[in-house]
């Protein structure tokens, strides 16, 4: 039989010491779709600081429903997430791969498909991924052909939208604290009220107003 090719690890935009890693679950894709970038940590699960183990693992509340509603909109879900644990030692690509495995397999339980999920291993080694810079994002737009004037990005740090102050993404902090974000980003305590925001705007362009 065939090996199963529908997860696999690849490597983007490698240099002799510069790589980006990411994980491509060769979803199913429109040439130019929309796509929201979610930050991993703090926006889907529960940030207990460099998560890697499954029993650490936790989806925050509503955040599957927020997902899968972006997704019924016909938005991609893209998981742009800095993971320095590794560069510290902390866990290896191996611990990272097998918690994004069990994370996209409880996902696609609650019938949540993710388009892919890409990550930055480093700390101080110089690289172009590694956000707030923006490799993690041109690298998803460019392999999944993504239109990013239709697009979001989603994150609880500042850093999870630095895309935005590049190309025309559409930005959604999420924070239960009063803040003032950078101007054209709006604020939502949770994933689920980010994803209705974005319901919203759907329903405006659909209105004509």
């Amino acid at each position: 039989m065939p090996a199963d090719r529908s997860k696999r690890v690849v490597l983007v935009g490698q240099s002799r010491r510069r790589r980006v890693a990411r994980v491509d679950l060769m979803s199913q894709q429109k040439p130019f779709q929309s796509a929201v970038f979610l930050d991993r940590d703090g926006t889907i699960n529960v940030d207990r600081g460099y998560v890697y183990r499954l029993e650490d693992f936790e989806f925050l509340p509503r955040a599957i429903d927020g997902m899968r509603t972006l997704q019924d909109l016909g938005l991609g879900l893209v998981i742009i997430t800095n993971q320095s644990g590794i560069a510290r030692g902390l866990y290896s690509r191996v611990d990272l791969a097998r918690l994004h495995d069990y994370m996209v397999q409880k996902l696609a339980k609650a019938g949540v498909s993710i388009l892919g999920i890409y990550f930055c291993p480093h700390l101080k080694e110089p690289c172009n991924c590694r956000k707030p810079k923006t490799g993690m994002f041109h690298s998803a737009a460019d392999e999944h052909r993504l239109d990013l004037s239709s697009s979001y990005a989603i994150g609880d740090k500042t850093r999870d939208l630095s895309i935005c102050a590049e190309q025309p993404v559409k930005g959604i902090l999420l924070s239960k604290e009063p803040t003032t974000p950078e101007p054209g980003i709006r604020c939502a305590p949770d994933l689920w009220s980010a994803a209705k925001l974005v319901v919203g705007d759907f329903q405006t362009r659909a209105s004509g107003s």
